[in-house]
């Protein structure tokens, strides 16, 4: 009862950078429209859709599945999406490669040609510097290295945007955002209504459950990885000593000792 209640305190203290929240909030399409005219605003954007909320792919039951916190398309096919990240994985730029191929793999189907996949967008909002460089905003086209004149024409485009840069070099709008994620609020009307729409997703009973259920998933999952990989090395320990031919009794003592287990435990592994 204590951790729920814990748990539901965090959820009361939950801002615009926590990922589950911003992509509820990014439902309402005049702030994800808002939003996205603020990171691209050469791009005419007069409408947008959600093919589904909160969209995830699964493609095969042996490849690692994926959940998208904003997926949506523009008036003109454009495919967007954006990613709340807040902590430096160091793995965003092979994770934006693993979306874009996922996301792909959704645009067409089989015997289509390849004209078909829409333009597409995949954005990541940071608090931190994905790339040490200041800038707050990272775009990215494939480009031609012996002529960067010439671009590839595959019409995929990843952006990392960076809520703690220090150069001038995105627009006061699209930098008053960044400022919000960064935790600091100002007088802009976007932020301002981001604000009000943040209090009252956390008064959203559903929503709240639905991340405490999320929460409680995450954890187990967790809690199953560790014990996964515990069964891993007690397995490996055992294969690696057997191979040298070292008696049972031995191994026996060697996983009660590393791995603290009962004689019975480490008996039935032994067994298996």
């Amino acid at each position: 009862m204590e951790d729920m209640e814990a748990k539901q305190l965090k959820w009361e203290e939950l801002g615009i950078s926590n990922d589950f929240l911003f992509g509820k909030i990014m439902q309402d399409p005049e702030l994800c429209k808002e939003l996205l005219k603020r990171i691209l605003p050469d791009l005419e954007i007069e409408r947008i859709e959600y093919p589904e909320l909160q969209k995830s792919i699964n493609l095969d039951m042996d490849a690692r599945s994926i959940r998208l916190d904003v997926y949506v398309k523009d008036d003109k096919e454009v495919v967007y999406d954006i990613e709340m990240q807040v902590s430096n994985t160091k793995e965003l730029p092979k994770r934006s490669r693993y979306y874009q191929g996922m996301i792909d793999l959704q645009l067409i189907d089989k015997g289509q040609h390849y004209k078909r996949l829409n333009r597409s967008y995949i954005i990541f909002i940071c608090p931190f510097d994905l790339y040490g460089k200041g800038r707050h905003i990272y775009t990215f086209e494939n480009m031609c290295k012996e002529d960067n004149s010439i671009f590839m024409g595959d019409e995929a485009v990843k952006i990392f945007l960076n809520a703690a840069g220090t150069m001038n070099d995105v627009s006061s709008e699209l930098k008053a955002f960044l400022d919000y994620v960064a935790g600091q609020k100002s007088r802009d009307s976007f932020v301002e209504r981001l604000e009000e729409a943040v209090e009252e997703a956390k008064k959203n009973r559903e929503w709240r459950h639905e991340y405490m259920t999320l929460l409680v998933r995450d954890q187990e999952n967790v809690e199953k990885g560790r014990e996964e990989g515990r069964e891993e090395g007690i397995f490996g320990m055992i294969s690696a000593f057997r191979d040298l031919n070292i008696p049972d009794s031995t191994i026996l003592q060697k996983l009660q000792e590393k791995f603290f287990l009962t004689k019975e435990e480490s008996q039935k592994y032994l067994s298996r």
